[in-house]
């Protein structure tokens, strides 16, 4: 009896011991960092784990390098190939783009950036062997290779529309083109894609939105599609009920703590996957801002061309070696504008909140412009016509051109 007692403890032990090291098994391979943590604080270590898919998947559409690309394909994408600006200047074997063949320039356009400037020049002040079809009264035009009438190489507002919503961000965008494309051409192809954008003065940049927002400017049919679905009212509450917010005030402007104006560039150039989209519960404010900052310089970087609002002659010169392509007239500086009569108006106070607001996007800018910088030194002393061909930009050939409602 004794004996049986003992074999059916033994047997209960030997049960618990594996169910133990079973468990212990599942949690270690199984549960992740941010539900199994033992603190919720994370380390640079964490950041950098989080953040090592960015620097060597290659999914749809994003602005990564070709050696990353080939290393390592996730499953779901294997027709992507894209192009940084290291990739086009700076590697042994030089991309150039092709319009010809199946290469796409896919413009992300972040409000009060200067886009609207640019996004024209793009389809209306190229010197190309096919220009884009732009035809009075319409708001697109037709950008189609030089060899085909229905295959794109520009993805823009000014030629193919919104179609991955309403200043598409670079989650959305890098979601939705290439599937977009497949539709609109009716063919599935490898693509090439080349992402471009501007960034602006932060404090100028959030004091323009707040003057258009203020002139009506809503952006309410924005998706905000991220994880496989839009934004939701819980996690985007709105700053304002009417159907505009019209004579906002700055204060009040400031104080809504979902104004997407704040760290709008930051967020619209980062990749909101990685931090759970617009669920802000996921992790501490400060984890949030960490990853959303660290992923947007990434993209930055990343990306085969980006200019600054500030540096008009500089966008254009490095634009044109990029890609090969020149412009019929010279992009223009505009020092004088209605943020500049406004900042007259607003108070230290009120200077150093908008600060303190965009703090991300103050550092992403800071980033952006040193490396935009030494990126423009990099051509410039490669360049040996650089003077002349400095000197003569937008003079290729003698046209008349005039910008009407040129954006501020």
């Amino acid at each position: 009896m004794e004996n049986c007692m003992n074999g059916h403890v033994r047997f209960i032990i030997l049960i618990c011991i594996i169910f133990t090291l079973c468990s212990l098994i599942y949690f270690g391979y199984f549960c992740s960092d941010k539900v199994c943590a033992f603190t919720g604080r994370a380390s640079e270590s964490d950041y950098s784990r989080i953040l090592a898919p960015l620097a060597q998947q290659a999914s749809v559409g994003k602005p990564l390098s070709f050696a990353a690309a080939k290393a390592r394909q996730p499953k779901h994408d294997n027709k992507q190939t894209k192009f940084s600006f290291e990739d086009i200047e700076t590697s042994e074997k030089k991309v150039v783009f092709d319009i010809r063949r199946s290469d796409v320039i896919v413009f992300l356009h972040i409000q009060k950036t200067g886009g609207t400037s640019f996004g024209r020049h793009l389809v209306q002040d190229l010197d190309l062997e096919k220009p884009c079809d732009c035809r009075e009264n319409r708001k697109k035009c037709k950008c189609t290779r030089p060899n085909s009438n229905i295959s794109y190489w520009l993805f823009s507002r000014y030629s193919t529309g919104w179609l991955c919503g309403l200043h598409a961000d670079w989650t959305e965008l890098t979601n939705c083109v290439d599937s977009t494309l497949n539709q609109r051409e009716v063919k599935q192809i490898k693509r090439r894609y080349f992402y471009v954008t501007l960034l602006r003065d932060p404090i100028q940049r959030f004091l323009s939105e707040f003057l258009h927002v203020q002139r009506g400017a809503t952006w309410k049919q924005a998706r905000h599609w991220c994880g496989g679905k839009e934004a939701t009212t819980d996690e985007l509450p709105p700053c304002f009920q009417d159907e505009t917010w019209d004579d906002v005030q700055l204060d009040e402007f400031m104080s809504c703590k979902s104004n997407l104006a704040i760290n709008r560039q930051t967020r619209m150039l980062a990749n909101l996957d990685l931090v759970g989209c617009y669920n802000t519960s996921l992790m501490t404010p400060e984890e949030r801002d960490t990853i959303m900052l660290s992923s947007a310089k990434e993209n930055v970087r990343k990306m085969a061309f980006f200019g600054l609002c500030e540096h008009q002659l500089i966008n254009q010169y490095l634009f044109e070696n990029i890609f090969d392509m020149h412009f019929l007239t010279q992009f223009r500086q505009f020092n004088e504008t209605h943020v500049a009569t406004l900042l007259k108006s607003v108070s230290t106070a009120q200077v150093e909140q908008i600060r303190q607001l965009n703090r991300l996007d103050i550092e992403l800018y800071e980033y952006a412009q040193t490396l935009l910088l030494q990126r423009f030194e990099q051509m410039k002393n490669s360049d040996p016509h650089f003077k002349n061909r400095f000197r003569n930009l937008g003079r290729l050939k003698k046209t008349e051109f005039r910008w009407e409602d040129i954006e501020e």
